[in-house]
C-alpha cells in the first residue's frame, strides 16, 4: 500500500491508496475518492513520488505541494461541475492556464 502522509507533517489523514494507468484512488477519513487522469490531467505522466505527496490542508480540501494543484471533495466528486479550463504546457513541461478550473484549484505557479 503506498502511504502519502509523513511523521511530522501537520494537516489531517490522507492516503494514495492506488495509482493506474487510468487515474489515483485517495482515502480520507470516511471515504476513497478517485481521480481520473480524464478529469485531472495534472496527474498524469509525473512522478509518483510527486502524486503521494498530499496533504488535506481543511477537511475536504488536498493540497499537492509539488504540483502545486488544490482539489476539494466537491470538484473530485463532480468534476461535470467545473469544466476543464487549464492545460499542458508541452515546450515548458509545466501547466500553463487558459483559465483555472472554476477558481477553486490553485495553479500559483502559472503565468495567468
Amino acid at each position: 500500500m503506498m502511504k502519502s502522509s509523513q511523521p511530522g507533517k501537520s494537516g489531517l489523514k490522507v492516503e494514495v491508496t492506488n495509482i493506474s494507468s487510468h487515474g489515483i484512488w485517495l482515502l480520507t477519513r470516511d471515504k476513497e475518492l478517485f481521480l481520473s487522469y480524464d478529469d485531472f490531467p495534472w496527474f498524469k505522466d509525473v512522478p509518483v513520488k510527486k502524486i503521494l505527496n498530499v496533504e488535506e490542508v481543511t477537511p475536504g480540501h488536498f493540497y499537492w505541494p509539488e504540483l502545486d494543484v488544490d482539489l476539494s471533495v466537491e470538484i473530485i466528486e463532480h468534476p461535470e461541475r467545473f469544466p476543464l479550463k487549464a492545460k499542458m504546457n508541452n515546450n515548458h513541461n509545466n501547466l500553463s492556464c487558459e483559465r483555472q478550473k472554476a477558481a477553486q484549484i490553485s495553479l500559483r505557479s502559472c503565468p495567468c
